[in-house]
């Protein structure tokens, strides 16, 4: 039994000394294709302009498979003078489902034009610091969906780095960016502008708690108090997390805040709120009125149907062929920015 257990012992000593399985390269693939590593090349690469028969590109493939062969990204960048890495902000996933849903569409085009897009989860208070990060990883191109909180020193540092195609939705021209306009404010005027002409005199803007959502829950509560300022008419922001108790809470306390209406940020804290309000008795839209943003599908199904600001999104074809065109000539043409658009049911 004790022989059993040194050898057990050794046994594992010589499995962790091991060194790791070498790693397959393109000269691998080449000799069991039977091919030079230039056709490797091409054929993994999918490089254009070199005629290579289906069948060889089938023998390729094959063999990389069967070695498990990876293409190194960062060499094929080396060689190329340039990454094909575009980086993308991970506050795009906090902007809601249907942009989240235009972004899956705009990897695809991305990916048609050979570049490969990443989200970054870095979170920056400091726009610099958030360039600097940014910077590391050598990007082809950075897109950004908050890009009003962007400099020109955002753009330098960046530029320095090597990113040629710099481009941010924001509600103003950014220096050294590419700018498509999507003014977070102009949602929250247009939801604010249709309750006032509903007769509505209160109204209520939620902020949602979840964190990183600020940055656009903000400018949609000023555009909301801007116009409002032009009326007899009271904006009061409230706070609200994406929870059933959260939502229970506010409702319970709503007749006591005294609001008549309420623009829910975007369609699924509108139904969250909503269907708590109706909970506590609170009838929509007779005791208060409620509207949404982005026009999900199910905002047209819920009980009353959801009154919610479209936004009409370019497409994303004209967006990642305008990156292409940045970071290929470092300029592009204009594309159309988003456009908020009220779409009136019977919640308000």
């Amino acid at each position: 039994m004790a022989g059993t257990g040194l050898q057990r012992a050794t046994q594992q000593v010589m499995a962790e000394e091991a060194p790791a399985p070498a790693s397959a390269t393109s000269a691998d693939v080449a000799r069991l294709a039977g091919v030079s590593r230039a056709t490797v090349s091409f054929v993994l690469n999918d490089t254009q302009g070199h005629r290579v028969s289906e069948s060889t590109r089938a023998r390729v493939r094959a063999a990389a498979a069967q070695l498990g062969y990876v293409p190194n990204a960062a060499a094929r960048s080396l060689r190329a003078g340039r990454s094909n890495l575009v980086l993308m902000p991970a506050s795009v996933s906090a902007v809601g489902r249907l942009v989240s849903e235009w972004v899956d569409d705009l990897l695809g085009e991305l990916e048609r034009h050979g570049y490969t897009a990443v989200m970054h989860a870095g979170r920056f208070a400091d726009p610099l610091e958030a360039a600097r990060a940014w910077a590391e990883l050598r990007p082809a191109a950075v897109l950004a969906l908050d890009g009003d909180r962007f400099t020109d020193r955002t753009a330098e540092v960046l530029r320095r780095a090597g990113v040629r195609g710099l481009l941010a939705f924001a509600s103003r021209p950014v220096a050294g960016f590419h700018t498509i306009a999507f003014d977070h404010a102009a949602v929250g005027a247009i939801a604010a502008e249709h309750l006032i002409a509903r007769g509505r005199t209160r109204i209520g803007v939620v902020l949602p708690q979840e964190r990183g959502l600020d940055a656009l829950a903000g400018p949609r509560l000023a555009g909301a108090e801007r116009v409002a300022a032009r009326h007899p008419v009271t904006v009061t922001p409230v706070g609200l997390a994406y929870t059933r108790e959260s939502a229970t809470a506010l409702a319970r306390r709503w007749r006591g805040l005294g609001l008549d209406a309420v623009f829910a940020y975007n369609d699924e804290y509108a139904a969250l709120l909503m269907h708590a309000l109706m909970a506590e008795g609170i009838s929509v839209p007779d005791e208060v009125a409620v509207v949404g943003c982005d026009d999900l599908v199910l905002s047209a199904l819920q009980q009353p149907a959801l009154t919610s600001v479209a936004l009409e999104l370019p497409g994303a074809a004209a967006v990642a062929d305008a990156l292409h065109a940045l970071i290929g000539a470092g300029t592009a043409p204009l594309v159309r920015g988003i456009e908020p658009v009220l779409v009136h049911r019977q919640s308000s």
